[in-house]
């Protein structure tokens, strides 16, 4: 209970003292900016906003903070823990520079691989050339711990995912076998702090700052044996991480992709802590899970795509009706109960074959309208509406049957498309 308390004291230190404050404030502006470019988004598609910029931006922070307290304490429990003199904060510097090169390399998977392996080279130089370079000292970590800290972060990534991954999505379309077919674009990231433990030996801190390792009660054997770090004390540092969480999808709904993909997520972070316990082993088995958790990511990465072009589209319009993709909140449609996945088979008794149909029976209507519409469960229902007027939108985003010709189609360059974006700020202060 001890190590938990202490745990909870240093992510609330994270929190609001300096300088960790600062980059808590700088990742609250970052997020609530690009929250607030997907809210215009989706109002440009939708007709409104699905959410308000700082329900997504507060969801990501909130959840964020117990992910990040949920992950030390399971650290701690698990007897995961670091070398003073080691340079662990490193893993998530290196995951900052990756985001460069390409926003999936923010996953602790290939940063923590990039430190196990420099790790393991140092490793094998010392064994097998007597080579010790001392200047590289802070290269030197538990790649056992590493990858268990990598495991358990994207169990808590996993959690995160099926809980709050399909906010803020983004209706999308694209063709296929001649076709259109709607979807969905999913990204979301979460800030998390997390306490790592430290095994101290020297005197340098205060009495308050570190805990006596009589008091640290694991579940697991720590990977750096007890006699070793039996005069050793615990001090808890704490660390922030980013989260990240991007996927497409046109087979499924926004929550079942979230769900799907927190899911294999999960597996990955097990999969990988039974390979990283293996680890203590030998140094192959460092050498294999230091490999294992990139390689894994990818092809779970590559899995979620193969099944995306595989399984069938669940967002297609046909002769039967049109699909819905999205209902604007507050709507006419959202009033009426029509949801993602229904499909308008009939308006005031007519068929509907295309979006000009539905226009122009609307057009000729008077305030009293009725749907036929298909659920998504396979029943048909009628639902009768007497409240729509030229100042109630439908609401309703239905996936295109035929692709528009081109001079239908406003082509923009990624400035003018800025320049949109603009004057819808311009538009909503």
């Amino acid at each position: 209970m001890s190590i938990t308390l202490n745990i909870l004291r240093t992510i609330a230190f994270a929190i609001v003292k300096v300088p960790y404050i600062f980059i808590l404030i700088g990742f609250i502006v970052m997020f609530y900016k690009q929250n607030k470019k997907t809210v215009i988004i989706q109002k440009m598609i939708i007709g409104d906003r699905l959410n308000s910029p700082y329900e997504l931006t507060i969801s990501q922070i909130v959840l964020g903070l117990f992910a990040g307290i949920l992950g030390s304490i399971a650290l701690s429990y698990l007897g995961v823990g670091f070398d003073e003199n080691t340079s662990i904060e490193l893993i998530f510097l290196i995951s900052i520079v990756l985001i460069f090169i390409n926003p999936r390399f923010i996953c602790f998977s290939y940063s923590g691989a990039i430190l196990g392996f420099v790790s393991i080279l140092l490793e094998i130089m010392r064994q097998m050339y007597d080579l010790d370079i001392g200047s590289l000292k802070f290269l030197n970590i538990d790649v056992v711990a590493l990858m268990t800290l990598i495991a358990v972060l994207h169990f808590i990534e996993a959690i995160l995912v099926m809980l709050d991954g399909d906010k803020g999505a983004i209706p999308i379309f694209t063709k296929k076998n001649d076709k259109i077919i709607g979807g969905y674009a999913l990204k979301r990231y979460w800030l998390i702090p997390i306490s790592v433990i430290l095994i101290v030996n020297s005197k340098m801190y205060f009495l308050e700052q570190i805990v006596s390792l009589t008091q640290w009660k694991t579940l697991l054997s720590p990977s750096t044996p007890l006699e070793i770090i039996k005069n050793a004390a615990i001090l808890l540092f704490p660390f922030y991480g980013m989260i990240g969480y991007s996927s497409v999808t046109f087979t499924k709904t926004k929550k079942q992709k979230a769900i799907t993909s927190g899911l294999m997520i999960m597996i990955y972070s097990i999969l990988l802590f039974i390979f990283a316990r293996l680890a203590i082993l030998n140094i192959f088995f460092k050498l294999f899970v230091v490999i294992f958790a990139p390689a894994a990511h990818e092809t779970m990465i590559y899995i979620q795509r193969y099944m995306e072009v595989k399984v069938k589209p669940k967002y297609v319009s046909g002769e039967n009706g049109m699909m819905v993709l999205e209902v604007a909140p507050n709507s006419a449609a959202f009033e009426m109960g029509i949801k993602s996945g229904d499909v308008v088979v009939e308006v005031n008794d007519k068929p509907i074959c295309k979006e000009d149909d539905m226009f122009k029976i609307l057009r000729e209507t008077s305030n009293f309208v009725w749907f036929k519409i298909k659920r998504a469960a396979g029943n048909l229902e009628e639902i009768r509406y007497n409240k729509l007027t030229d100042f109630k939108k439908l609401g309703i985003v239905f996936v295109p049957v035929a692709i528009p010709d081109e001079r239908m189609v406003v082509k923009v360059n990624e400035n003018k498309f800025q320049e949109v974006l603009d004057k819808m700020k311009d538009k909503n202060k």
